[in-house]
């Protein structure tokens, strides 16, 4: 027994031991998780768990892509999507400490072309609003993923990106303003965000396997790399990759579970390799201090109904929340086809890391919380049940509301003008422009290169269409058409008003003489 309890702290102790701590968890959780990928139809999934500094639980499940042999191992490549966010914190915080930038700086100090829509937003955002999602902008997500834009176009066009807030009156979750963030980590280190990211913390850390874009994951000729899935008409299959290249600040990292056991134990540490700090403590800890408190219709976790969390607030690149009367840092991570989700209990030194690849497939919320619960001495809770229950719940209300939406429909109607009318060039101001055209006896809509944004327009009522842009995987996206002072057609509205392109007039060609 002696010789027993000395192995297990030898290897609590040790990383290079896990095969000897793996099985205290390897009994509940390998058949969780098998049940959890059958219930959630989910091609694929990788998982770390790190506790006292180091890995006891580590392995891959399932196939990288369905229909082939290639299975998920500790090593097989992931997107860390919004989890990357993080990183882009702390190497901020790595500059905070050597003096470069401070959290409070205005982002002009360091990016003097800088713009937002008014002077007083252009002035006055500072480095910690960009962090944590306080510049009072709407969310501009439509700026990079339509494709066609590069990082410079994208940030030269947040000055038409409409306000929605007082500065830091609200949170506004922000990708676009996190690349922002990534500008002035590569203004005041001198060295691109990619880079820094490589060279002060994957190099550091020993994380070998990863990459800091999709563009240098696909650059390589790596075999064990995981494919995008997606639930298209009740059909789980593979899809194209979305980059997040063009703003790699806000979600563009690629690692492996093995890897990221490496990143949890830095951060169960402190901010130390080894016993060598990459940050002061004084500046680490702001990554964890609350520095806004998200309101349940700012954003929504719905897990937060089954944790029994009384807050949710954002730090600098995390979600912080209590849970069992313990701080819990988390951050999820999305992209069409992929999920990831980081969870830490400092205090327990516990942090687990989970990779899927399939669309949204929400069973990382049950797998995270299990894990956490075993490692903590909860309850035994089945955690898929519930959470199947949950988003199960939640997907019929949508359908609901769709059933609803059918209703609307005024029927026996038609256009107001004929379908050539509705053709040609819309523009607006921060989105860009986007074609109409006539494909046949069919209009189509496109904005951009990306596939994801074309689609044949079929008549709803009166000028509103409706589409499934790409493959469908998004649904139905209402297309509605204004009519200009002169009784011709004068913008399209996609979804909402704030999307409202209004058409470009066809010059007219001069008269020869």
């Amino acid at each position: 027994m002696r010789f027993l309890a000395l192995a297990l702290v030898l290897a609590v102790q040790a990383p290079s031991l896990i095969a000897q701590v793996q099985p205290t968890l390897a009994p509940v959780l390998d058949p969780f998780i098998e049940k959890g990928l059958k219930d959630w139809n989910i091609p694929g999934l990788s998982i770390v768990v790190v506790r006292d500094g180091a890995v006891v639980y580590e392995k891959g499940f399932g196939v990288r892509e369905l229909g082939k042999p290639g299975r998920v191992d500790p090593d097989t490549l992931f997107g860390m999507m919004s989890t990357t966010k993080a990183m882009t914190a702390l190497a901020m915080a790595m500059l905070v400490d050597e003096g470069k930038v401070g959290w409070d700086d205005p982002i002009r100090k360091h990016l003097p072309s800088f713009r937002l829509p008014d002077a007083y937003l252009t002035e006055h955002v500072t480095v910690r609003d960009a962090l944590r999602h306080t510049s009072g902008i709407q969310d501009a997500d439509l700026l990079w993923a339509r494709e066609d834009l590069s990082t410079k176009d994208i940030l030269a066009r947040l000055d038409r990106v409409p306000p929605t807030s007082a500065l830091r009156s609200d949170f506004i979750y922000h990708n676009v303003m996190y690349q922002v963030a990534g500008e002035v980590i590569a203004a005041v280190s001198g060295m691109p965000w990619e880079q820094f990211i490589a060279t002060r913390i994957l190099i550091p850390l020993g994380m070998t396997r990863s990459r800091v874009t999709l563009g240098s994951v696909q650059a390589t000729v790596d075999a064990n790399v995981s494919s995008a899935h997606f639930e298209i008409s009740g059909q789980v299959r593979p899809i194209a990759e979305v980059t997040v290249d063009r703003v790699p600040a806000a979600g563009a990292v690629w690692s492996t579970a093995h890897d990221t056991g490496k990143w949890l134990a830095f951060l169960l540490a402190g901010g130390k390799v080894g016993d060598k700090p990459m940050v002061s403590p004084k500046v680490f800890a702001e990554l964890w201090i609350p520095q806004v408190v998200v309101a349940p219709h700012q954003w929504g976790y719905p897990t937060m109904q089954l944790t029994g969390s009384r807050w949710l607030g954002y730090g600098l690149g995390w979600f912080l929340q209590d849970y069992r009367g313990q701080f819990v840092a988390m951050h999820t991570g999305s992209t069409d086809g992929r999920t990831a989700i980081i969870g830490l209990v400092p205090e327990a030194k516990v942090g687990v890391f989970i990779f899927g690849n399939l669309d949204h497939a929400e069973f990382r919320h049950a797998l995270l919380w299990k894990v956490l619960d075993l490692c903590l001495g909860a309850p035994d809770r089945d955690w898929n049940a519930e959470c199947l229950k949950l988003y199960a719940d939640l997907k019929a209300k949508g359908k609901g509301r769709e059933a609803e939406q059918e209703k609307t429909q005024v029927k026996d109607t038609k256009p107001s003008h004929p379908l050539q009318a509705y053709t040609g060039t819309y523009s607006h101001p921060a989105w860009g422009e986007l074609k109409v055209t006539l494909e046949g006896q069919v209009l189509a809509l496109r904005m951009g290169p990306s596939p994801n944004f074309a689609g044949r327009l079929e008549h709803w009522h009166f000028d509103t269409f409706r589409t499934r842009f790409g493959d469908g995987r998004s649904g139905w996206s209402t297309v509605g058409f204004t009519t200009a002072l002169d009784g011709g057609i004068g913008a399209v509205v996609l979804d909402n008003p704030s999307l409202t392109f209004t058409k470009v007039p066809v010059a007219k060609a001069s008269p020869s003489h």
